[in-house]
């Protein structure tokens, strides 16, 4: 299994990569929010050779003007990853499983050329989507042991724990399968 974290405002700018061959970095929130660590937090994973991916938490509406935000603002380059955040919000809310759909088809048309991903947790997963749409892949958040999430679906990111900071494996061969997924070559 290949080691990666994701990112965000609250992390480092110059976070550690020893051992990693991935990172999610938080690119923005809604309409309104940019990671103000994004540029920096790009470059360090950029320069220590991850694969590099980004991502958007979703809220409830204005699903067209959250997706062009965030492909305005997540940093375009051929083999890094999109991902929505789909969980609950700072207000208790969450977008629907139909604007989930909709938010990653969008993203997915406006960045051809980038896989776009779902993360999101298993209780969501196995209890608030009712397509399992993923777009590409399933990034999958369930705090037990790395690689052994409790669902059934295929997934290819685990998040499993968030001590001290978020910690995620990926069910690929090696780095090198991992980067040909991302390229859209494999």
């Amino acid at each position: 299994m290949l080691h990666g974290i994701d990112v965000s405002a609250f992390q480092s700018s110059s976070y550690d990569t020893d051992g990693l061959s991935f990172v999610f970095i938080k690119a923005t929130e809604g309409h309104s929010y940019v990671n103000p660590r994004l540029a920096a937090q790009t470059k360090t994973g950029r320069d220590a050779g991850l694969v590099v991916g980004f991502y958007h938490f979703l809220w409830p509406g204005n699903l067209t003007a959250q997706a062009e935000y965030f492909v305005r603002h997540a940093p375009e380059r051929a083999g890094e990853i999109l991902a929505v955040d789909w969980e609950t919000t700072g207000d208790g809310t969450h977008a629907s499983h139909a604007e989930k759909d909709s938010f990653i088809r969008k993203v997915k048309a406006l960045r051809p050329n980038n896989r776009v991903i779902l993360y999101t947790n298993r209780n969501y997963w196995l209890t608030v989507d009712t397509t399992s749409y993923t777009g590409d892949g399933l990034w999958i958040a369930d705090y037990v042991s790395a690689g052994h999430p409790r669902i059934k679906a295929h997934w290819l990111f685990h998040q499993y724990t968030s001590d001290p900071h978020d910690k995620d494996v990926a069910g690929f061969a090696d780095k090198a399968a991992l980067k040909a997924w991302a390229s859209k070559k494999g």
